[in-house]
């Protein structure tokens, strides 16, 4: 058994445990909302959830590699079922974005507590996900913005889902983890 001296406090290591149960919750929540977004026949739509579902388990696991290598035993959490259906696209996507919102908050409070302890490592390596979560509320935002210029319009809904089917995840590269 390895013995490491990097112990962060109780505080910290529980509220990077509430982290990655919210990381592994968002992709199940992604998962729901590509189902949904299967079943309308919207298959670029799913893309781009099935992506973005990928990426919160990244965030989860970044999470997790943290708390194992500062010497914390990791204690998951259970997972709260998600919303399963939605009446169109722009609630769909105003539920993401929203969800993205609650998120950027949790990520805050860990870094205003990280702050308050003087916990410094933990601090810098949230940086990361604050400027990951300006990405994330963006991208969402601007797929809501783009569906409410198009309305009902089936031609623009076709043009999006045309683009979102585009999307492609992309592993993290060493220097981001």
């Amino acid at each position: 058994m390895r013995v490491i001296d990097m112990a962060l406090s109780k505080n910290i290591v529980a509220a990077l445990t509430k982290q990655i149960n919210a990381e592994f919750f968002s992709s199940y929540l992604y998962l729901s909302m590509a189902s949904q977004f299967d079943v309308m026949n919207l298959k670029g739509f799913s893309n781009w959830m099935k992506v973005q579902a990928q990426e919160e388990i990244t965030h989860a696991m970044k999470f997790f590699g943290y708390l194992s290598d500062r010497g914390s035993k990791v204690e998951l959490l259970s997972i709260d079922r998600p919303k399963t259906r939605w009446k169109d696209p722009l609630e769909v996507f105003k539920g993401a974005y929203d969800h993205e919102v609650k998120v950027t908050d949790m990520i805050n409070k860990i870094v205003t507590l990280a702050l308050k302890e003087g916990d410094h490592t933990t601090n810098t390596f949230l940086q990361w996900f604050v400027n990951e979560q300006i990405e994330e509320e963006a991208s969402t935002d601007g797929v809501v913005q783009k569906l409410k210029l198009i309305k009902s319009d089936s031609s623009g809904l076709f043009m999006i889902d045309q683009e979102l089917a585009q999307r492609v995840f992309v592993p993290a590269t060493a220097n981001q983890k």
